[in-house]
């Protein structure tokens, strides 16, 4: 199936695009459609037709297609263009969680012991992700699934972590970090019919914070990583049951 041959999809495109920061809104437009499972792996993803869906010209499409090859969600192939790239295999997810696993304790373990600043956004950032994950937990109660809370959702959990990478005083790591975290929107294709580790999260979250606040000098990065391999296994099984 083709994005040319499946109008529906490009539906969800459609309606045009402010001109301030328009790459950046393409980006996040694709990437919503790439996220709901309107297109299906392998689809071809036509540059010029979705630049006449969103009303653009097919520079800034071409753009947001260089930074989603990079989270892995698209491929390119010479001559042929862009598709849909297919879910992580359990594989390569557990791959993916080996390398978060080592950024996050090292930034972790770097960042003790936390400044009263830093704990304090931590705090912040916990119960930020916590009110978003109370909305995502009310959505599934009531049977919806909404793309767009999701990303919200995602975003506030990236939000939590960035705050230890941002203390952690060490600018590679960060970069890593980056580096990685958008290669983590393929894990997020699992989760398009809501995210069933919300609760968990939030405790563990809650726990890498505590961690952080206490005296012990080797909870945090053991709240850390116990949080991440939890994080990891659920993964893993939500992608074998596909």
């Amino acid at each position: 199936m083709t994005l040319e041959a499946a109008p529906r999809g490009l539906e969800a495109l459609a309606g045009g695009v402010e001109r301030r920061g328009l790459r950046d809104h393409v980006y996040e437009r694709i990437l919503g459609l790439l996220l709901s499972g309107e297109v299906a792996p392998g689809a071809r993803l036509s540059i010029d037709t979705i630049a006449r869906q969103l009303q653009v010209s097919p520079t800034p499409v071409r753009e947001a297609m260089v930074q989603l090859e990079r989270t892995g969600l698209v491929t390119r192939e010479a001559l042929k263009g862009y598709r849909v790239a297919p879910p992580l295999r359990p594989s390569q997810l557990r791959e993916l969680f080996d390398a978060r696993l080592m950024l996050e304790t090292t930034a972790t373990r770097l960042a003790t012991p936390a400044t009263p600043g830093m704990v304090g956004e931590l705090r912040a950032a916990q119960q930020a992700h916590r009110a978003v994950g109370e909305r995502v937990m009310a959505a599934m109660a009531a049977g919806d699934s909404d793309v767009a809370l999701t990303t919200a959702y995602f975003a506030a959990d990236a939000a939590f972590h960035r705050v230890v990478f941002d203390h952690c005083g060490n600018h590679y790591l960060s970069e890593m970090s980056d580096t990685l975290g958008a290669q983590l929107h393929r894990m997020r294709q699992a989760a398009v019919h809501g995210v069933t580790d919300v609760r968990e999260a939030i405790a563990e979250h809650e726990a890498v914070v505590e961690a952080f606040a206490g005296d012990d000098p080797d909870a945090p990065e053991q709240a850390m990583r116990r949080h991440v391999q939890l994080v990891g296994e659920r993964s893993l099984a939500a992608a074998r049951a596909e």
